[in-house]
């Protein structure tokens, strides 16, 4: 009998439901730029984070008197002090402190996946530190790419790629999705200079046309940080 846990990709939140019952742990991915961000803030010090789905509930925080972030299609909603550029969380005053956020993709993700047993953040930034982790945990893994508004992105493939092959390397996973074997190579055809591999990438052109470039270079920069962020009573913490 095959002891081999399993680790799969899903390449948008769009299509979570086709997966959602056969893992324990869920990685949500959004390089550019929710789960970089998050990564950034714990890695800064921050307490803990509320992601919420929707601008609505993030004003009602705001009003309650909590530092609110919106974003939406890679621009601060207007209103808002931040969005999800990680340099946004490097601030002196988010030490401590516990900050809410919505943004187009990633805290779309992080609801879609929220009654999973365990639901963690995933980017370059914690890559070694994460999957390191995934694998002492003996249990079925997910990545669930954020993409584009439900679409398709190359980025968050080839960072839950990166994971899917770390894993399989162990030889205590294996992979059956086709869509985890494309990720995977996608990963390796990418590894060697991701900042090049993603130059015409959708989302990098769409920051890049808002002078973003520099987020882009740091998001894709990997193993900057030792942080797990994980879901816990509707929070990000730390681990």
């Amino acid at each position: 009998m095959d002891t081999r846990k399993h680790v799969e990709v899903c390449f948008t939140p769009g299509e979570y439901e086709y997966y959602k019952d056969e893992f324990e742990i869920v990685v949500v991915i959004d390089v550019l730029r929710a789960t970089s961000a998050i990564c950034a803030a714990f890695h800064n010090g921050i307490k803990s984070i509320i992601p919420v789905p929707t601008v609505e509930e993030a004003l009602e925080y705001q009003k309650l008197g909590y530092l609110a972030g919106a974003e939406r299609k890679g621009k601060i909603v207007e209103g808002f002090d931040f969005g999800n550029s990680p340099f946004s969380y490097m601030r002196e005053d988010f030490k401590d402190k516990e900050i809410v956020l919505t943004t187009t993709n990633g805290t779309k993700s992080l609801h879609v996946a929220k009654d999973a047993e365990v639901v963690v953040i995933g980017s370059f930034l914690n890559l070694e530190f994460l999957s390191e982790w995934l694998a002492k945990q003996d249990k079925n893994v997910l990545c669930l790419c954020s993409g584009w508004q439900d679409k398709f992105n190359l980025e968050d493939t080839i960072c839950a790629g990166a994971i899917c092959d770390f894993l399989i390397n162990t030889g205590n996973f294996i992979s059956d999705e086709d869509s985890s074997i494309a990720a995977k190579y996608l990963y390796l055809s990418a590894k060697d200079n991701y900042f090049g591999y993603l130059k015409s990438s959708s989302h990098r052109r769409r920051l890049k046309n808002l002078n973003l470039n520099e987020d882009i270079k740091y998001c894709l920069t990997p193993n900057q940080t030792k942080v797990i962020p994980i879901l816990k009573n509707g929070k990000l913490v730390q681990i």
